[in-house]
Formats: C-alpha cells, structure tokens, sequence
C-alpha cells in the first residue's frame, strides 16, 4: 500500500502524474468541486449577509461518491498532499478538500507545479508549501459577490420584465459591449466616395512591360488615400488626366523590421485559435485543457509572458538546430498591469515534440502553441520597403503612389505568421516586388478609375475580438474569459447569439478613364456588403435588459467599475485587503438600490407602437414575446370580444428597435396562398430556416436569396415536382415504401420514419441507388440501433448507449463520458451495472443537467381539490 495519497482535480491528470510518481504515491481526482454554496430554501441561506458574510456549503449531490471514496483513501495512507492547480480555483479546490477530509489546513502539503513533467513533479515534491488562505478567500470573495449580485438582479427582472431571465456582475457587462457595438452598427450611415486607382506600363529588364499600380492621394498626405465626394469632382479629375504626364518624382526605399509576438497568455491564445483554426473559446480551452493533463503543454491560464531559463535554453537548441544561428534571439516580454510574474505562458513542455496526439484539435492547437513559442525567441523579419510617387502634371495637388514590400530576411516569418486583425484597416502595400525605375521617368498610362466605395461602419464582435475587448478593459480574468462569453450566449438567457448572415447587395459606380481612346466610360455594378460569419449579435431582449440595467444600476454596469472589482480582488489574493470588508463597500449599497429599484420602477414593457394598421384601423406594435420579438396587430383595449390580436414573427435580422411602419406590415403578407397543385394547396410562408412553400404537408426551401412576399406559383411548381419525384418511392421493404432525398446533412434514404444516410464509404450515389442498395443501408442501421442502446430511462430522457469509442451516456441531445471511480471507461457490460442514480452524477459532474420526470396527479386527488373548492365557495 502506498504511504502517501496526492489529490489532483483531473482523472486525465490523475492518470498523466501517476506514471511519474513512484510507488510511494497513490493519484486520485476529485473530478474539480467537490462542494459549493448551498441552495436557498426556507430554513437555511448560503451567505449570512450580516454575519460577516458567513458562507455554507454543502458537497454537490453528484460528488458524494467521490469525496467517500477519498475518505476511505485518506484512511488507509499516512499522508495527503493536495496538487490541485495554481490559480484561485484550485487553491479552493484544495481548501475544500481539506475541510471535507478533516485534513489540518495549517499542516497539509500543498504541491503546484506549471507543467506535468517528471522534473516539474520531482522539484514540487521537495518544495511543498501550505494552502495560501489568501487565495482561497479571493476565490470566495469572487463566488459570494456573483451569487448575491446575480440572485438579486435576476429575482429583479422577473419582477419587472419577464421570468426566468438572469443577470450577473461580469455577465452583463459583456452584454453591454455587445449591444453598444450592436447599436453603434445600426446608427452608423456610410458615406459614398470615389477612391482613385491607376495602371501604369513600365518597361522591365526582360524587353517588355509589367504593369504597376497605383492609388490617389493627396500631396499633403502620404497616410491615407485621397476620398473624392461626389461624381461630378470624380469625372473632373478623369478629364483633368486625358493627355497629362505621368513622372516618377520620388523613389523612397526604407529598411523595417517586424517584430515576432509574445509568447501564448489565455487570452492571445483565445483569439489565435480563433482566427487560425476557427475554434470557439470554449472549444480553444478545453482542448488546451488535454493538453496540459496529458503533460504537453503548461498551464493554460495565465496571463504572464514569462518563460523559464529551461525554457528559453531549450528553445535557443532548436531554433539553432532546425533554422540555424541568425534565426535565434533572445527576448523578454512587458507583462501587462497586473500579471503574475511567476507564472508562465502558455509552451510546450518539451519544444523538440512536434507530435503530440492522434486527435486533430489536439495536434493542431498544440503546433500553434509550439511555433508561437519558437516564433517569440527567432530573430526579427527584415523588410524593404519601397514607395513610388508619380506626379501628375494637370493636379498638382494630387499624387499617385505605388507601395511595395520585399522580404529580405524571414526571421520569424518561417515559422509564424501574424494575424492581422479584422479592425485595423486593410494594408494597402504591394507584397509584389515593384519593376526598376529612375527619378524622373514618364509612364505610359494603360488606365484610370474612379470606383464609388463606401465608409465602413463598426465590425461586430467574434469570440476572439468580444476577449480582447474584455482583458484591455480589465473585465475578467485568465480563468473567466471562456466562461463568461458561454453564458452570454446561452440559448436559455437569449441575449446574444453567435451567427453567420448573408450580406446584402448594393450598387455602386465606376467611372474609367482609357486614354488611347481619350474617353471616359460610366458603370454600374453591383457587389455583396455586410456579410457576416460567426459574430455576436445582440438580440431585442438583451438590449431591453442592459437598458433596465443601465438605467438603475449604472455603478454595477460601468466598465471601470467592474474593472475596479478585478482589482480589488487581486488586493485580497496577495493579502493586502480583507474580504469581506471589501464586500461590504460593494454590496451593501447595492442591496440598498435592489430594494429601492423593486419598489419605484415601473415594468418594461418592451413595446414600440408602429402606427395603425390601414385595413383593421388597429394598432401596429412590435414586442418581445414568448419565442421572441413579433408584430402584433390589434391591442387588447381596442378589440372586440370575438377578436383576436394578429402575429408576425420578425425575421432574423430584424430589430423591435429599427423596423419601420412598412417592413412590419410586410410580415402580415405571410403565409401567402400563391394557388394549388394536383388538389393540394400552396402556400408560402418563412421559418426558422428561411423562406419555404408547403405542399402536400412537405416543406420546401425556397431558393438562396427569393422573397417569399414576391414569389409566384410558376417558381413554385418546379419546386414542388422535384420534390415529388424525390419523394416517389425507389422500392419497398417489409411492405412500407423507401424513398430518397438531400437534407441539411446530406443524402439520405428514408423507411419507416427512419432516416439512413448515404455516406462516402457506402459507395452508393443519391441518384443511383437501388431498392437493393438502400435495403443494405436499413438493414445495417437496424442492427445498428438494436445494439445501440445499453439502458433507456425514457422519464429522465437518459440512455446509456454504444459508441464508437465504448459506452457512453447520452441526456437528452448531449452525450457525457462514462468513467468509473478512477476516470477510466466502462466496458459494455460494465455500463449495464450503472444505476440511474450513477448516470445522473456523472451527467452533472460533467456540467450537464438530467431531465426530471413530472409528477403524475392522480384522479382522487382532483376530485378531492374540486370537493374543497366547492365547499368553501358555499361557506362564502
């Protein structure tokens, strides 16, 4: 039996340290928290507000398994070392564990370490320190805040909004950010102008002519292209340029370097992995998280640049090694305000490892977060950079420039690209190597434009760029960024989703300057603006509660409040602020204005009144309703008892806030009878997914970009017979017809309301497939689905089932892991053991909720209800 019993938060790092320990150790996991505040009920309350904020916790349900097994352990060893993470979370972890296991706070070895490596391991185990209380009570301070803050304000907006909204201190903060930038992006009006282009012939070393070009600016300055205001001043400058000469006055060449970038923090590392491998941040952390329980990586949470002396010579080897001396230079990085000087970035933990893992998020965030680090220690790019100016001798106040770029040393760039961001202005230099030219040499000018563009307006925010929002206003922590974007775009919350929207068409015009024909030629032509993929929109009712918020608690709202909040708690981690005196300063002002707010403000109704409805004479509003904002025609003090209100859902990317009188009253066009087809009626109408024509009880998508308002029977007809040729049976098994079809996911036969797809390695085609073919396809799902489920509790919507990878638990749409005590899978005919009380705690433990059956009333219950009714009625 082991002396000693180490305690992590992981089974995937429980397993990953074990190898290196001796016999000495045994590893377990607490599988993260094993408790948290208690629940409110009627007889016992998590936070005693005026007991000095006394805190009760109670173990979660889902770890009582857990914390008994650890006690048994804690039993049989003559030592318990805690090795939870180094942050405040973990530090909690292991202050609850000590309370748990009746371990002495004062006496119990704490281990940390920044990496799983055998050295990192050993040098921990010589070194432990004691739980630093301080830590512990920052974490609390943090957790009692967001409870009693977030309680408040949500019990508040049931009471004035609508029920089962929710609010929190840095939730609704990021909300903010999004429904500001939302707002700043409907109110933004772009701005035509004529942006001036050139094509120059110039004579190259081969005895032909490459072509150079060039934009107008103004002579006074070379930053930022010339914006010519309307078509006349655009078609005067064109007539000004019939005939003129075209001179190279000026060749600048200048020698810059560009610098490599920091080491990975959590939040570069957040933005990275969202630009280059277009993960969510919650995606990026979790992979990272195998990461570093798999010994990879280092901590992923951090907000320091540093790297170790280990680190740093390690990297120097292989910098040497694989590119060669000049591509090495030593750095260190400026850690912003704040940071934790001892801790690291995020590295590999041994750099020569270019494989790490079959899985392909895995190996894929793991070579970004190994070249980033070898980036960071290469040497400088060198650039030339070379500007041409041509002047124009009929505008003398107008120049054009050429702008190129040549590479003359990679450095870094061998390695690493940078990713530009979506908000900075586009780059207007040629990376194109310019053709040789002199002072004073005339150019043949090939043509001229003036294009109509148009001024861009604020870009909505992705994942990545809402996280670098949040760390330059100090909203957050390392620990929080993933959590609290996941919140805010929660699909029960409703404030802010992630979406990809089509953008629209718009026309704009080009005017051409051809000089050998000395004339200039007017265009119209249309483009595609304002597409958007994968970003933060805020939806009518977020912006209807950050208003509510807004206007009563602007201290809690305020950005530099909540960035205050941070600081103060970084105060009580390094012991410089006592915690529950800081709660005091916060709290107790705000309870005051909670109450306060309950009694005098009124309800927010959230309704905008368009005008009156021509047909009805009714009132046109638009409000948020139950499944979302609609147009409603017909208020309640203005109807008849025999009539109802009308409604019109909204589509997608309309706003209560901005849709006109006009765009509402469209949305009463739907649905639309356009005629009928072989005795059965069609009618248009919108959807979840878009616009569709329902035929026959079939609903069918109408073609990318059609307006269902406009679209016609003729449109629709072919429509509808591919749809039953489609449909028309290929065959026929166990006497049901199969049919065939293309869906959202691709081609599929269907049977008995099952659908079967056609996959790749079926080697079968939609178009060609066979009675005998699809047959082959159900037979093998059948056998498929006879096998699949383990145990059904169809109450909970809980199963347990057969995967690819072994048995899991599915609740509901979401799948969890099926792990015994020591983290490792269940076989098969493990998994028929599990009780439904097991599969519930591993659901929860792994952040997921279990449907809960409803209560079944019996009929001598109501009859007994209606008998009391009754008799009090006569009693009255």
């Amino acid at each position: 039996m082991a002396k000693n019993l180490l305690i992590v938060e992981s089974p995937a790092k429980a397993k990953t340290i074990e190898k290196y320990l001796g016999k000495d150790f045994t590893v377990k996991s607490s599988f993260g928290h094993i408790r948290d505040l208690i629940k409110n009920s009627k007889d016992k309350k998590a936070i005693e507000v005026d007991n000095n904020y006394k805190v009760h916790y109670e173990i979660s349900p889902a770890k009582r398994k857990v914390v008994s097994e650890l006690k048994s352990w804690v039993k049989k060893v003559d030592e318990v070392w805690l090795a939870t993470d180094e942050d405040r979370e973990g530090e909690a972890i292991s202050w609850h564990l000590a309370k748990v296991l009746n371990l002495d706070v004062h006496k119990t070895k704490r281990i940390v370490f920044r990496e799983i490596t055998k050295p990192a391991l050993q040098k921990a185990i010589t070194a432990p320190r004691l739980i630093d209380l301080d830590l512990v009570n920052a974490q609390q301070a943090r957790r009692v805040l967001d409870r009693l803050v977030g309680f408040e304000l949500s019990e508040l907006l049931w009471k004035k909004i609508r029920g089962k909204l929710s609010a929190g201190r840095v939730q609704s903060v990021a909300v903010r950010l999004v429904v500001e930038k939302e707002r700043a992006i409907e109110e933004f009006k772009p701005k035509a102008f004529f942006a001036g282009t050139a094509s120059f012939l110039v004579p190259n070393e081969r005895g032909g002519t490459s072509k150079l070009q060039a934009k107008l600016y103004s002579r006074e300055s070379k930053s930022k292209e010339l914006h010519i205001d309307t078509v006349e001043e655009a078609q005067a400058f064109l007539k000004d340029c019939i005939g003129a000469e075209f001179t190279i006055e000026d060749i600048e060449v200048k020698d810059s370097k560009r610098r490599p970038p920091a080491p990975f923090t959590t939040s570069t590392l957040q933005q990275d992995a969202s630009h280059k491998l277009y993960f969510s941040v919650a995606k990026t952390m979790q992979v990272a998280q195998r990461l570093y329980e798999a010994g990879h990586i280092t901590y992923m949470r951090t907000d320091s640049t540093n790297l170790s002396q280990t680190a740093m010579q390690a990297l120097e080897a292989e910098i040497k090694s694989s590119f060669g001396p000049k591509y090495y230079q030593a750095r260190s990085f400026n850690n912003k305000k704040g940071a934790q000087e001892a801790h690291e970035a995020i590295r590999p933990t041994n750099v020569e490892k270019k494989v790490v893992s079959n899985n392909r998020d895995e190996q894929r965030l793991y070579d970004l977060i190994r070249k980033r680090t070898l980036a960071s220690q290469m040497a400088d790019a060198l650039l030339e950079k070379t500007t041409v100016t041509i002047n124009i001798s009929s505008r003398p106040d107008e120049i054009f420039l050429a702008k190129g770029e040549v590479i003359k040393f990679e450095g870094f760039l061998a390695l690493y690209l940078v990713h530009k961001e979506e908000e900075e202005e586009e780059d207007d230099s040629n990376s194109d190597l310019l053709p040789p030219m002199k002072l004073g040499q005339k150019l043949k000018n090939e043509n001229i434009d003036a294009t109509e563009r148009f001024s861009r307006g604020p870009s909505r925010y992705a994942e990545a760029s809402l996280v670098k929002e949040l760390e330059k206003r100090g909203i957050g922590r390392p620990s929080t960024y993933a959590p609290t974007i996941t919140k805010i775009m929660d699909p029960s919350r409703g404030y802010v989703t992630k979406e990809t929207r089509e953008g629209q068409e718009r026309n704009y015009r080009k005017l051409s300057l051809v000089q050998e024909a000395a004339e200039i030629k007017a265009e119209e032509l249309t483009e595609k603006y304002g597409t958007e993929k994968n970003k933060l929109f805020a939806s009518d009712l977020g912006k209807q509660v950050t208003d509510f918020l807004m206007e009563h608690f602007g201290d809690i709202m305020d950005y530099n409040f909540t960035a205050d909040v941070e600081d103060r708690l970084d105060k009580v981690a390094e012991g410089q602020e006592q915690w529950q005196k800081m709660l005091d300063l916060i709290y107790k002002p705000f309870h005051k204005l909670v109450e306060q707010t309950a009694e005098d403000a009124d309800r927010v109704t959230g309704e905008r009144i368009l005008g009156k409805d021509p047909k009805t004479g009714h009132t046109l509003l638009v409000r948020i309703g139950r499944y979302g904002p609609l147009a409603q025609i017909g208020a309640p003090d203005e109807l008849g008892e025999e009539e109802k209100p009308q409604y019109a859902n909204l589509k997608r990317e309309q706003s209560i806030e901005t849709i006109t009188f006009e765009e509402a009253l469209e949305l009463f066009k739907l649905p639309r009878n356009i005629g009928s087809y072989k005795g059965q009626e069609l009618e248009v109408n919108s959807g979840r997914y878009g616009p569709y024509v329902k035929f026959d009880g079939k609903f069918i998508s109408l073609p990318k970009g059609a307006d269902p308002i406009s679209f016609t029977y003729e449109e629709a007809i072919p429509l509808v017979e591919a749809r039953i040729k489609e449909d028309a049976p290929i065959g026929h098994f166990k006497d049901l017809p199969i049919t065939k079809g293309a869906g959202r996911f691709g081609p599929f036969v269907k049977w008995n309301k099952m659908f079967v797809s056609i996959t790749k390695g079926s080697g079968f085609q939609l178009e060609t497939i066979t009675e005998a073919q699809a047959i082959e396809l159900i037979e093998a799902k059948l056998e498929k689905e006879a096998n699949r489920y383990i145990q059904k509790w169809p109450d909970y919507a809980l199963n347990i089932e057969n995967g690819r990878w072994g048995p899991f638990i599915r609740s509901g749409k979401k799948s969890y892991k099926l792990l015994n005590a020591e983290g490792k899978k269940l076989t098969p005919e493990e998994a028929k053991e599990v009780s439904l009380e097991r599969a519930i705690e591993l659901v929860e433990e792994q952040g997921g909720k279990v449907k809960k059956p409803k209560a079944k009333k019996t009929t001598a219950k109501k009859k007994t209800t209606t008998k009391k009714k009754t008799t009090t009625k006569k009693t009255k």
